[in-house]
This record gives structure tokens, sequence and C-alpha cells, in this order.
């Protein structure tokens, strides 16, 4: 049972390690490092390799993730996924509140016909004045609550932003602080 748990391990670590790897060639084929995908740049002090940097920025990669608990490029899909929810929330609140304006000029309608039949015992005009103001009044509010509303959905949206950004801005530290303990000079 001890061999086979530790088979298992050794498996996990090996696609582990090929996933980063297969990160770190696709952003090769780009002509960037893994590294400079995250806008990190990295200088090697003591004359390593390509190879050896590569090599190293993917251990580096690796240790940052387990301490900071956060992916970088998992925070990019999820802050593209945040923005397309926001954007969509903004865009049903936008469409409006159906029938809103029928409502208040039922409304209003009522409440002038009987102010018409009171003050001139003409309900019809009563009526007619009524239903328009109510109509104005019921397309105000819910333009007001859709205002507020759509408000409040953009600030959430930054609110999730800001947060995966300090995410970001942590794990590129992390990240940071390994490649400068290999040697390397780092800048953001």
């Amino acid at each position: 049972m001890k061999i086979f748990t530790m088979r298992w391990h050794r498996i996990l670590f090996v696609m582990m390690i090929a996933g980063i790897l297969a990160t770190q060639t696709q952003a090769n084929a780009s002509g960037k490092t893994l590294a400079a995908t995250m806008e990190v740049y990295v200088f090697p002090k003591a004359g390593q390799t390509g190879t050896q940097q590569s090599q190293e920025e993917a251990a580096c990669y690796e240790w940052a993730t387990q301490n900071v608990g956060t992916d970088p490029f998992d925070l990019s899909k999820q802050a593209a996924q945040q923005q397309a929810a926001t954007e969509q929330a903004k865009a049903n609140t936008q469409q409006g509140i159906p029938g809103s304006g029928a409502r208040g000029a039922l409304r209003g309608a009522a409440a002038g016909a009987i102010v018409g039949e009171i003050a001139n015992n003409d309900a019809g005009k009563g009526a007619a004045y009524g239903a328009a103001a109510g109509a104005v009044v019921n397309r105000r509010r819910a333009r007001r609550a859709q205002h507020q509303e759509t408000q409040q959905i953009e600030q959430q949206g930054q609110a999730k932003q800001q947060s995966t950004q300090h995410q970001v801005e942590n794990f590129k530290k992390a990240f940071g602080v390994c490649l400068e303990a290999k040697d390397y000079l780092v800048k953001f």
C-alpha cells in the first residue's frame, strides 16, 4: 500500500510539472518567458542559462502558487468571467421594468377620476390627467431604481476586480522572492 501511495504521489508530481512546462512552452512559443507573461521581468545575475532560468521560473511558479494559494492564470480567467457577469447584469437592469408606466397610469387614472369627480364633476378629464401623471412618475421611479441597481452592480464588480488584482500582486511578490533567492534580479 505504501509503494502504491508513493507511486501515486510521483505520478501527480510529474503531471504537475508537465502542466507547468506546457504553460511555459506556450509562453515560449509566443516569445515570452513564464515570468514575462505575468509582467514580471527577470535578469540572471549569476550567468544562468535560458534553460536553467525557465526551470527555475517553473519551480518558483509552483512554490508561489502553493504558498499564496492562487494561480495568476486562473485569476485572470476568473476576472474575465466576473467582468462578463457584471456587464450582463448591467445590461439586464438597463432593459427596464416592463409595464412600470402602465401600472402608474392605472393608479393615476384611478386617483385622477376620484379627484376630478370631487373637484369639478369631470371624472374623465381627471382620469386622463391622473393616468399621464402616474405613468411619468412611475417611469421616473423605475429609472431611478435601475440606476441605483446598476451602480451597485458596478461597485460589486469593481470590488471583485480589486480583490483579484490584490491576489495577483501577492503572487508576483512571492514569485519574485523565490527568483531573487535563486540569484535573479526581478522587477514588476
